[in-house]
């Protein structure tokens, strides 16, 4: 590979590569959450699409708000990687098609390394991904190279390529990380401490890009402390090495054919609908459908459709905007009374319940359609992957809200967690109404989610 330099003496490829299945790759974790890997993928990938880089972005494990952040800055919108929600082909299929029109190919972990079931250990292992450790070295000086080289030495099926010290606090900070590390296992960078650079957060984690005035602004700023902080790591030619994905299996979305072709699917669309798999979207509209994407939140009616989408999101902070929407709530009412599908996804079910009752206790009226209420609490009520039998075949994907509902409706199924784990969530079916608090990933079961979609007017 030519040696081509970014500024400050940071590696990267060069732009010419011919379109094909070939591509460097690379997997950015830590070992923990909160070391910064949101931040260093977005800041890798904002300085590579600096100097014309074409980089896609993946994310690994169930997320919607890291990938918004990831998508504006690679400029292309992010999908999952997840061996539970997609399996194994489906990952392959993607990470073939990004290599065919990408220069770089960042994929971002989940929690630690190997923290989970699949990990991002695993995801990096079936399909060779090597993998750049990033460890908030704040606090530790020569117990970083142990730490490092624990992570690296852990599984000998992984490849790890380089770390990076992130929230350095000098340059002899950085070199006394850098001094304990084995040969093979580079400081690729150093990133200086500089808290104005984080982002706000709430209760689901990060505050949506869309709600992100300056994010622009600060994506740029991140890519400049990459730039610089490489100046103060070591050359790692290994870290760019290309991967070759040519043995992508056949998609089995498009074996369907045109499934849902002359279908109109309305889809909400908004800060306060926002928990949107583009995969789903890219599903959908592979097999035939129309998407008409529309904002409650701008006022804006439901389009003319044979089905609707509510995604999750966050309907207690935008209730009363809901509410003040003169046709939204009844719009929905006529949509359920002729008999056309409706799938609400978490906060999506929340705004079809009779009230829901925000994290400051007040309650707000909602749309009646469900018999129900719900209400927020400042602990966590539910997290884990799930997998739920819909009457059409089982579909995967998983559960995360600080909310609990009531509800007299009997469920049709109850999800099951790979994991063990005590999340479980209910499938409530009611006419055409299909509610629950998973968030779907439509590619785990193509069949099953046309069939819905393109069920009886």
């Amino acid at each position: 590979m030519p040696d081509v330099r970014m500024p400050n003496d940071c590696p990267l490829m060069t732009s010419s590569m011919p379109a094909s299945t070939t591509c460097p790759a690379l997997l950015i974790s830590a070992p923990a959450s909160g070391q910064g890997k949101t931040s260093v993928t977005a800041a890798l990938a904002r300085s590579a699409r600096r100097r014309g880089q074409r980089v896609r972005v993946f994310k690994t494990g169930p997320d919607y708000l890291d990938p918004m952040i990831l998508s504006r800055a690679s400029g292309h919108p992010v999908h999952q990687l997840d061996l539970f929600m997609g399996g194994v082909d489906h990952c392959r299929a993607l990470l073939a098609e990004a290599a065919q029109e990408a220069d770089l190919i960042l994929v971002e972990g989940v929690m630690g390394l190997f923290d989970g079931q699949p990990s991002s250990a695993d995801l990096a292992a079936a399909f060779g991904l090597p993998v750049m450790v990033v460890l908030d070295a704040s606090a530790m000086a020569q117990t970083f190279a142990a730490l490092a080289t624990g992570l690296a030495r852990f599984r000998a099926d992984l490849k790890v390529v380089g770390v990076v010290a992130n929230r350095v606090g000098s340059d002899h900070h950085a070199a006394l990380l850098a001094e304990g590390l084995p040969a093979d296992l580079p400081l690729v960078a150093a990133l200086k401490r500089a808290p104005e650079l984080s982002l706000p957060e709430r209760h689901l984690g990060l505050v949506q890009a869309l709600e992100l005035p300056d994010l622009d602004a600060q994506l740029d700023a991140w890519a400049d402390a990459w730039d610089a902080g490489c100046a103060r790591g070591q050359r790692s030619d290994a870290v760019w090495q290309p991967l070759d994905f040519s043995s992508a299996p056949a998609d089995p979305v498009r074996a369907l054919g045109p499934a849902l072709a002359g279908r109109r699917i309305a889809v909400a669309q908004d800060a306060c609908f926002s928990f949107i798999y583009p995969a789903n979207l890219s599903m959908l509209r592979t097999l035939g459908a129309e998407l008409r994407l529309f904002s409650p939140l701008a006022g804006e009616d439901l389009p003319d459709c044979d089905a609707l989408w509510l995604p999750g999101g966050y309907p207690e902070l935008h209730a009363p905007a809901l509410r003040a929407h003169p046709r939204f709530f009844a719009s929905l009412r006529a949509h359920l009374d002729a008999g056309r599908p409706l799938l609400a996804e978490c906060g999506g079910m929340l705004v079809l319940l009779d009230r829901l009752t925000d994290a400051d206790g007040q309650a707000h009226p909602m749309a009646g359609l469900m018999p129900g209420q719900a209400a927020l609490q400042p602990k966590l009520a539910a997290l884990g992957l799930q997998s739920i039998d819909w009457p059409e075949g089982e579909v995967r994907g998983h559960s995360f809200h600080y909310s609990t509902m009531l509800t007299p409706l009997t469920p049709v199924a109850v999800a099951r967690n790979p994991n063990a784990g005590r999340t479980a969530e209910p499938l409530y079916i009611d006419g055409s109404l299909r509610a629950s608090y998973v968030h779907h990933y439509f590619p785990s079961q193509p069949a099953a989610v046309a069939a819905f979609f393109g069920g009886a007017r």
